[in-house]
């Protein structure tokens, strides 16, 4: 999973979306846009992490050991001080990094990731659309203090019946083939061969959110990438993105993300 570190990204046409920063208190606070990386290093500081989008790729944390991994969108992930990491994605993702700044460690001697946190991805949500518009009520040393206090908390198994990484693989694909058309809960249970209800069930207990906000989100996620890579229209990136209309993108924008569609770009 993406662990982290400042990334060094592979040279590319276009230009991704920046590095978003802030400092408040003790605290640094990053929103790593999506992009294939590659990086390894010895973590100087614990570090928190908040994986947005569905990623995968290979890692090593903490061993010499190379392997795959699959990590959930919505997840909440934490390095310890002088852990070895080595990770690569070729796609990458969204992804929120949180340390301390004053040499404070914070607790917790066990990498982990793919922990699902209510609070946490309320919070999580909370700071991305306070990088992305800002606004006089931010509080981001009460956030990150909070988040942190997540991290901290007893790691519970993922419950019987959540997804699995190879079908979260196989769901990501499919919404990516027709993100373009309508998708619907009975269509996307269908392809995983799984009733409609156990479905819902799974994965919300996988990922933290409905099927239809997941939805939303790869949604919102396209017409960013198409909004950065591309001259489109943004009612030709709406219709190209699942999206009735220009009107219902920029809904959509304002209250997952804060911010309007044409703001973003600019």
């Amino acid at each position: 999973m993406a662990f982290m570190s400042p990334r060094n990204r592979p040279p590319s046409p276009v230009a991704p979306e920046p590095v978003r920063r802030i400092e408040a208190g003790p605290w640094a606070i990053e929103l790593l846009p999506g992009a294939a990386y590659a990086t390894r290093y010895v973590a100087a500081q614990s570090a928190i992490g908040f994986a947005f989008d569905s990623q995968r790729g290979v890692h090593a944390i903490g061993s010499d050991r190379v392997r795959p991994f699959d990590a959930m969108p919505n997840s909440l992930a934490f390095v310890p001080v002088d852990c070895d990491v080595m990770s690569e994605s070729p796609m990458g993702g969204e992804y929120l990094r949180v340390i301390r700044t004053d040499g404070t460690t914070l607790s917790g001697e066990q990498a982990f990731n793919n922990r699902i946190d209510p609070q946490a991805i309320h919070l999580a949500s909370r700071m991305r659309r306070a990088f992305l518009k800002a606004s006089v009520d931010d509080d981001w040393e009460t956030w990150a203090l909070a988040l942190a206090e997540r991290a901290e908390g007893k790691d519970t198994p993922s419950p019987q019946g959540s997804m699995t990484g190879s079908r979260m693989r196989l769901l990501d694909e499919f919404i990516d083939a027709g993100l373009d058309g309508p998708l619907g809960i009975h269509t996307m249970a269908q392809m995983l061969e799984l009733s409609e209800g156990y479905f819902m069930r799974a994965f919300k207990q996988a990922t933290g959110k409905s099927p239809h906000s997941y939805l939303i989100d790869r949604r919102l996620a396209r017409a960013r990438a198409l909004m950065r890579d591309s001259r489109a229209s943004l009612s030709e990136i709406a219709l190209a993105c699942g999206f009735n209309s220009q009107a219902h993108m920029t809904s959509a924008f304002k209250q997952r993300l804060g911010v309007s569609p044409a703001q973003l770009r600019r």
